[in-house]
This record gives structure tokens, C-alpha cells and sequence, in this order.
């Protein structure tokens, strides 16, 4: 009984750790840029209005994070590109918009993105 208790708890180990590899691991700049080539895409900036204003990538779309929940609709067809100032706010913002369905991406810190910025 014992082993196959170690058994067990090994076996959700293993599969709790494939489960590691998201989409929000660092991109490089080829693959947004390739994203971004496609065009079916959309740039989220999840920081507050008053920070959007100073400075943002351009064509981003600025919807604080706090603001994306389920009544929030996008083009599922989209790719989506999250940013924020650090990354924390941005990575909140993934994790509900991949909850909702959304292939989405996890851009980080803002002064961090190799883009356009306005």
C-alpha cells in the first residue's frame, strides 16, 4: 500500500511538471515579430490609462488588467500580445485571458519590448 502511495504521488509529480511549458515563456523578438507579420493579432497594454498616456507600444489596445473578465470579447482568431510596466499585471492578465480561451502571450515589462513604442 505504501509503495503504490509513492507510486502515485511520483506519477503527479512527473505530470504536474510537463505541465510547466506555457505560452507566457519569454518570446523572442523573431517570434513576436512573426506574430505581428501574420497581422492577426492585437496588443494588449494592461497598465492604467495614466500610464498608457506617457508611453506605449504602438496600435496597442490599453484595457487594464483588472478590467479583462468574461464579459470582455475579442476575436478568438487573434493572437493576443499582453504588456504591462513589470510583468506582474500582464501575467494576471494571461492567465485570465487564457482561462477565457485566448491563445495569448506574455509580453513582460514594458521598457523591456523591442517595438514601436508612441
Amino acid at each position: 500500500m505504501k509503495n503504490i502511495l509513492i507510486i502515485l504521488i511520483l506519477t503527479l509529480i512527473i505530470c504536474g511538471c510537463n505541465n510547466l511549458e506555457t505560452k507566457d515563456l519569454n518570446l523572442t523578438h523573431e517570434e513576436i515579430i512573426e506574430i505581428i507579420n501574420q497581422g492577426n493579432y492585437l496588443i494588449l497594454d494592461v497598465r492604467t490609462k495614466e500610464e498608457y498616456e506617457t508611453g506605449h507600444i504602438k496600435d496597442s489596445l490599453n484595457i487594464p488588467y483588472d478590467e479583462i473578465n468574461e464579459t470582455i470579447e475579442f476575436d478568438k482568431e487573434k493572437t493576443i500580445l499582453v504588456y504591462c510596466q513589470s510583468g506582474r499585471r500582464s501575467k494576471i492578465a494571461f492567465d485570465t485571458l487564457e482561462k477565457l480561451g485566448y491563445t495569448v502571450y506574455d509580453l513582460g515589462a514594458y521598457s523591456s519590448i523591442n517595438l514601436e513604442k508612441e
